[in-house]
């Protein structure tokens, strides 16, 4: 099981401060606080989460990591997600390009699927290892749905924020259809270097993501800025962000910012490293474009960025599968495929 005391993150080494948001105060509807979540996911897209409740899911979610990624690696091999777009099941280590180079990735983890954890004991998207199956019910499917609340009323202090009319949100994300939502847990191994990208740079595929990190190595390029800056962990606090899909329903309002993952720094370097992660997807059929017709806001946003195309014409499947697909290394076929692989990079919100 991944460690639960480890050094302190580095003093000497810069980072970008972001905004705490109490979980136990947006419940509570306080004006002032959703006031902060709004300006953290308008201007970086990033921020902490504490209070939210989820402290004991998270470590036995870790535990089911550590069980998980002792497995024998032909035992894994065999719950692999393959190279046609499907995100769910086991990635090997260097099985994706971290940058147009071809460069490989440096991490392994276990994706499982929303639809599977809430199907459970029915199989509905595909089968997983052994250590999975014996935590789902006790472990999986209550961090999922712990997660599902958490993301969910961000969506509809957003819905609210952006004028929508209520509920708009949450339909486009709704838990009954297939998605591309998923639990990911992500374990690095340790390395002597502090420079080489474990995960590429990015922005996130989907709409929320609710990320637990116990050691650096997230970095966040802040707009504006020349160089990447690491996001301190905070024990027993979350951070979130906003995904590709959010930026594009809201014309570019809420901010889906690129960040990449690299070796801890400092005493924690040479560590091995583990996160966990909820990403909320939108429903695979829902069409991604900015919401001009159902929120005069969001139409006052897109008609100041006349530059830019938030209608993509593709369903949230057709986007996710893209991105994923053009990510696997057996798929490159040189720097394009990288470049297929981008997402909001190229309509930069």
């Amino acid at each position: 099981m991944p460690a639960l005391t480890f050094p302190a993150f580095p003093e000497d080494i810069p980072t970008h401060p972001l905004l705490i948001i109490d979980y136990e105060l947006l419940k509570s509807g306080d004006t002032v606080e959703i006031g902060r979540l709004w300006e953290a996911a308008t201007k970086l897209g990033f921020w902490y989460l504490k209070n939210h409740g989820a402290d004991q899911l998270v470590d036995d979610m870790f535990a089911l990591g550590a069980e998980t990624m002792a497995l024998p690696m032909n035992e894994k091999m065999k719950f692999e997600q393959g190279d046609d777009g499907m995100s769910f099941g086991y990635k090997a280590a260097g099985a994706n390009a971290v940058d147009a180079t071809g460069e490989l990735d440096t991490v392994e983890f276990l994706n499982v699927a929303k639809d599977d954890a809430l199907a459970w004991p029915q199989e509905a998207r595909r089968p997983y290892p052994r250590t999975a199956n014996a935590r789902m019910e006790s472990t999986i499917t209550p961090f999922v749905r712990k997660s599902l609340e958490v993301n969910n009323l961000i969506l509809e202090i957003f819905n609210e924020k952006l004028g929508l009319p209520a509920g708009t949100l949450l339909q486009q994300h709704k838990t009954e259809e297939f998605s591309g939502s998923e639990a990911r847990i992500i374990k690095n191994s340790p390395t002597s270097s502090t420079t080489k990208q474990a995960i590429g740079s990015h922005t996130d595929f989907g709409s929320l993501s609710f990320l637990h990190n116990r050691l650096g190595g997230l970095q966040v390029l802040v707009p504006g800025a020349e160089s990447w800056q690491y996001v301190k962990p905070i024990p027993r606090h979350a951070v979130c962000n906003v995904g590709d899909a959010l930026a594009i329903f809201s014309g570019g309002i809420l901010r889906s910012n690129l960040h990449r993952v690299v070796p801890p720094p400092g005493a924690q370097a040479g560590l091995e490293r583990w996160s966990l992660v909820y990403f909320t997807r939108p429903g695979n059929s829902v069409i991604l474009r900015a919401l001009v017709d159902q929120s005069p806001i969001v139409a006052e946003a897109v008609s100041r960025t006349p530059d830019k195309d938030f209608d993509t014409g593709a369903t949230s499947l057709d986007w996710f599968s893209r991105r994923i697909k053009n990510q696997r290394i057996k798929n490159r076929k040189g720097p394009e495929t990288w470049k297929a692989s981008r997402g909001t990079e190229q309509v930069e919100a």
